[in-house]
């Protein structure tokens, strides 16, 4: 059985939003191959990720010798479904929602998961992401 599967450029999207969310607070800019090092993301790749990111409002850029990648809004405002529709699209899609020859049952179950999906990455903003990992970042062990 193939499980779904989500593309390496939603991956790399989501840790260059997160590497920016952790920065956010400070109110700087980030220069792509920073980032790039940071989360193990080929530079070229991120910087056509990090593209369309910007034509979606989800992180802006500033030129010249100061200049890099922001968050275009505070994390969180920002969800795991913004961030994987900007470089996907819709998060679930099949044939089935076009196809005449699709039984209406199961079109309506196609539709059900869809709506989970998009509700359970709408659940989940930057922000919170951030403070789990500085939580985790305190703990320390005996």
């Amino acid at each position: 059985m193939v499980p779904l599967k989500l593309s390496v450029k939603s991956d790399y999207a989501t840790r260059a939003v997160l590497a920016l969310s952790r920065r956010h607070s400070l109110g700087e800019t980030t220069r792509s191959e920073e980032i790039a090092t940071e989360c193990g993301i080929p530079p070229n790749y991120l910087t056509q990720i990090l593209i369309e990111l910007k034509s979606q409002g989800i992180v802006k850029s500033t030129r010249g010798k100061q200049g890099g990648y922001s968050l275009a809004r505070p994390p969180g405002q920002i969800t795991l479904a913004d961030v994987l529709r900007s470089v996907y699209g819709p998060l679930l899609d099949t044939p089935a929602f076009t196809d005449p020859q699709c039984p209406a049952e199961l079109k309506s179950a196609w539709r059900g998961l869809q709506g989970a999906i998009e509700a359970a990455a709408n659940r989940v903003n930057f922000q919170q992401l951030v403070e789990s990992g500085s939580e985790r970042d305190r703990m320390f062990y005996i």
